[in-house]
């Protein structure tokens, strides 16, 4: 701890006079707007890093070495004698005469499947998916912030990418965080989920209005703002990413008006399911089978965009630290999550009940809570003792916080997005090690959630 001039503690004599002159004015709401273009202006410079000369984010090329290791399930002198053998194949570039060849991730793609239909029937060149099932949602949430959970969505859906895997990501948070890893724009709260809420709500508002005129009732009014959503689809909000089987659904700041209008439209249409409303819609508009993999990134509350998230997930992960005060956090989520979908539940049940229809129940696939930014020099105690309490409810494994991880963190990107040379090979195995064990125990949940509704369909239909 520094101390002052005589050994004494920095916070003692501190001159009023000294202190007023550091002070500056008083902050105006305009000074608000203020700090926020500085704070615009410098994620501007920092994105710029990363964007080619069309200004679009770019991704890296693989190399030869990568692709072996981590990508496709081939030795390196078999690999470059199939490309001799192919020229038809993608070939890759060399940076130097006869250097190593690299290769885009499209062109990664493309020799997969061609291992997968003409290489060795024991290996696995293409992932897991079975025929007829939809796509998997996976929500990331957790309500205290700072716990790692845009990154571990965005490395999962960037490892699933690159596993072979369709994956679509879909931004919650207003924040934003999320869009901007993967160089998304959006300019207002139309190119959000917000559209797909207020259709969902707008169709049931068309259908109960039916119902009142039929009662000699008074409709309640559709807006402009509901007939302009009834128009939009899933597909005009989903945009490309410079990973070529990553799409997005982004976020911006005007998304979280949801937060005040889902409300006002439930008080309105109490018989309105406002927690289906994004389920709803994504399977509607066919996107559950356009894509493997469904990744939402929820905010750091539970809000109605998060109940929405949280109700359309198949899979649930709830990231957190190994420290006390995260732990007796997310164990108030997890009360909260109870307390908040009984409550549903309940609610809902009793008109069921006394109708004698079908009861609600949510139901999720598996439900997973994950450590990161694990000191195993200093965490190791709690976390073992994190475990002993969750069991299979806790991940095994833990990500470590690595020099790759953090660098990539300053540059807007992901760790997959960084590129091995400007590390340690080293670094670079040791920072890729982390997340590719979350991976593979992500994916084992993923297979076997995959593998259960297939068995069940097969049992339904014979």
């Amino acid at each position: 701890m520094s101390t002052g001039p005589e050994g004494d503690p920095p916070y003692f004599n501190i001159s009023p006079d000294a202190a007023l002159a550091d002070l500056g004015a008083p902050v105006t709401s305009r000074g608000f707007a203020d700090i926020a273009a500085a704070c615009a202006r410098g994620r501007e410079d920092l994105v710029g890093r990363g964007l080619d000369a069309q200004g679009q984010k770019r991704l890296r090329l693989f190399s030869t070495w990568e692709i072996t290791r981590y990508l496709i399930p081939v030795a390196p002198q078999h690999f470059r004698r199939v490309l001799r053998q192919n020229p038809e194949l993608p070939q890759g570039a060399s940076e130097t005469e006869g250097g190593a060849k690299w290769f885009t991730l499209d062109e990664v793609l493309r020799l997969r499947a061609h291992f997968a239909a003409e290489g060795s029937r024991a290996k696995e060149y293409q992932p897991y998916r079975p025929k007829g099932q939809p796509a998997k949602i996976v929500a990331v949430a957790n309500f205290k912030g700072g716990v790692g959970k845009t990154s571990t969505a965005a490395h999962l859906a960037m490892s699933a990418a690159l596993d072979g895997y369709r994956v679509l990501v879909v931004d919650l948070d207003s924040q934003g965080s999320m869009t901007s890893i993967f160089g998304g724009q959006v300019a207002d709260e139309w190119g959000t989920v917000f559209p797909l809420l207020a259709r969902h709500y707008a169709r049931h508002l068309r259908v109960s209005n039916a119902g009142r005129i039929d009662r000699g009732e008074a409709p309640i009014p559709i807006d402009d703002t509901l007939n302009d959503a009834l128009k939009v689809t899933a597909e005009e909000l989903i945009r490309p990413t410079h990973w070529p089987n990553i799409d997005l659904i982004g976020a911006q700041l005007n998304l979280y008006w949801a937060e005040f209008q889902i409300p006002v439209w439930r008080m309105a249409a109490r018989g309105w399911k406002l927690w289906d409303a994004l389920s709803e819609s994504l399977a509607e508009d066919g996107v559950l089978d356009q894509y493997d993999i469904v990744f939402l990134d929820t905010p750091p509350a539970l809000g109605y965009l998060t109940i929405n998230g949280l109700s359309a997930a198949d899979i649930l992960l709830v990231p957190m630290g190994a420290s006390f005060l995260e732990f007796d956090s997310t164990g108030r989520f997890f009360d909260m999550l109870h307390s908040t979908f009984a409550s549903i539940e309940e609610g809902e049940n009793v008109a069921a009940r006394a109708l004698g229809r079908p009861e609600l129940s949510f139901e999720w696939d598996a439900v997973r809570a994950l450590v990161t930014r694990y000191d195993g020099a200093q965490q190791a105690e709690l976390a073992g003792l994190m475990q002993a309490y969750l069991g299979r409810t806790l991940s095994p494994s833990r990500q470590g916080f690595t020099a790759l991880i953090g660098q990539a963190g300053e540059q807007v990107a992901g760790i997959y997005e960084a590129d091995y040379r400007d590390f340690n090979r080293d670094t670079y195995i040791r920072g890729r090690e982390t997340f590719d064990a979350t991976y593979a125990v992500f994916k084992k949940l993923l297979l076997g959630c995959w593998r259960r509704d297939e068995l069940a369909a097969r049992e339904a239909a014979e």
